[in-house]
């Protein structure tokens, strides 16, 4: 392995993979999982050369105490601290997925894997090229190449699906195409455990929708390059931010909005390149950002990207994305360069993973603001609450009583007889009750401007406005939230 994992793979202790293990070289599926299950561990550190092709015909189930593997998918299924990675030219996985499932330190570098399908004949990993799902932390996946020769028609599925609390993922210098679905983050509406995913350096080539699709969570895109979007792009939608900056969009339709659902996302935008983009109308549950894009949020990522301007962004990606291309990378200077050698250190403990006192970066969390709580003494309404609860409930002072709509989305609001500057908000959930509330809005009640949004009880910060009416809008949830106080701060 070469380099060093990049954006998300970075935080909640870093992305190092089988760094300070073993080495070994697999020239089948099945020397993948032999490598594997013969570790002392399910977390022992392990790099494995892949060399050649592996297919359905050499990749068998191996058992083991270190592994779980499974005959017809190269299975990364509760494992730790693993590297896959091609050397030569040309390693491939044809027809055959890399699923990762309650698995965390995962790399995945300088391969290919191409047509997997779940339809027809054979089949592998859902029809996803890789997916990774339930509990998964800490992924890079860089230097690959993904590619389909059709969509669902033809039996395939997303070539990169992330989905059931699947978090801190990297996807760099890539190549995805030929695909009628680029890759989603959230398998349903509901499914908005999924979040903090980089993409940069990226090429998404021919793709019909989904480059990604992300429900709920928070995901930074920037310097890539797409080319033949032809249906849609970056969906943000179900309470989703993205931060989408110095991208190429060249040659595509709706590149970035919200589509296919009436649940809004949100992004923020900044250096983008629109060539030869077409736009649609507004019109139901389709929603395009364009013909000129504006953020209508704020998203910051808690790490530093060295971003290439958007004019350079084809010729960097294309001297640079994908399987075989010797793993060169930007130098964030509209130039290319061999990458650092990778640190061999055995790799740290993951950091704890942030609880409700220690918020994951960019969601909202329940940091005390400071000063004085203008929420005490104010009034308070909204929509239509639960039987037993009270608007006034969220502004007593009192964690043991709460408001809870009447169903599960709603929204309570503060208000005051005048004018009165606020700059932050703290939602505390009711004990019991903490983590339901997904999706929000804070509006001006004055206006109906939206201040902020994002997922996730907690904290808000946002640009001191004067008005006399704010409102916490609940757009999505998992249950019936109970807001025990809704405080507000200058």
């Amino acid at each position: 392995m070469t380099g060093s994992a990049t954006g998300y793979a970075t935080q909640n202790g870093g992305t190092t993979g089988g760094a300070g293990g073993k080495t070994v070289r697999a020239t089948t599926g099945t020397q993948i999982h032999e490598a594997l299950c013969g570790r002392a561990a399910d977390d022992t550190p392990i790099t494995i050369e892949v060399e050649g092709t592996i297919n359905h015909g050499n990749t068998g189930k191996v058992s083991g105490s270190s592994c779980n593997t499974a005959a017809g998918v190269i299975e990364l299924k509760q494992v730790s601290n693993v590297s896959i990675v091609g050397v030569g030219k040309g390693a491939t996985f044809d027809q055959l997925g890399i699923h990762i499932r309650e698995a965390s330190n995962i790399i995945v570098q300088n391969v290919t894997v191409r047509n997997v399908k779940k339809s027809g004949s054979p089949l592998s990993n859902g029809g996803d090229a890789i997916s990774m799902e339930n509990g998964v932390r800490n992924v890079w996946v860089d230097h690959v190449t993904l590619e389909a020769s059709g969509g669902e028609s033809e039996g395939y599925d997303g070539l990169f699906d992330m989905k059931d609390d699947t978090k801190y993922v990297t996807l760099s210098y890539s190549v995805l195409r030929n695909s009628g679905r680029g890759g989603l983050i959230g398998s349903s509406e509901s499914d908005r455990s999924n979040s903090f995913i980089t993409f940069h350096h990226n090429k998404y080539e021919n793709i019909d929708s989904r480059a990604p699709l992300l429900r709920g969570g928070t995901a930074h895109m920037y310097n890539n390059h797409y080319v033949s979007l032809n249906s849609s792009g970056i969906n943000s939608r179900a309470g989703a931010k993205a931060k989408v900056e110095n991208n190429y969009f060249e040659d595509s339709k709706d590149v970035l909005g919200t589509f296919y659902t009436s649940e809004a996302g949100y992004w923020q935008v900044g250096g983008n390149t629109f060539d030869n983009v077409t736009w649609s109308k507004a019109s139901g549950d389709n929603k395009p950002a364009g013909p000129d894009p504006k953020s209508n949020t704020t998203v910051t990522v808690p790490y530093t990207a060295e971003l290439d301007a958007a004019s350079c962004v084809p010729a960097i990606v294309s001297e640079t994305a994908g399987a075989d291309k010797g793993l060169k990378v930007s130098d964030g200077e509209c130039s290319t360069q061999a990458p650092a050698p990778s640190d061999p250190t055995t790799p740290a403990d993951p950091e704890p993973e942030p609880t409700e006192a220690e918020p994951e970066p960019t969601e909202a969390g329940p940091t005390q603001p400071g000063g004085t709580n203008l929420s005490i003494g104010a009034g308070s309404d909204g929509s239509g609450r639960a039987s037993g609860t009270s608007y006034g409930n969220v502004r007593d002072g009192d964690l043991n009583t709460y408001w809870s709509p009447n169903g599960t989305t709603g929204s309570v609001s503060i208000k005051w007889s005048s004018a009165t500057e606020v700059s932050s908000i703290a939602v505390r959930e009711a004990s019991g009750s903490e983590g339901t509330i997904g999706s929000y809005r804070v509006l001006d009640g004055d206006t109906g401007a939206v201040l902020a949004a994002g997922s996730g009880a907690g904290t808000v910060s946002f640009a001191g406005t004067s008005l006399r009416k704010i409102t916490f809008e609940i757009t999505g949830a998992d249950g019936t939230p109970k807001v025990a106080e809704f405080e507000t701060y200058a």
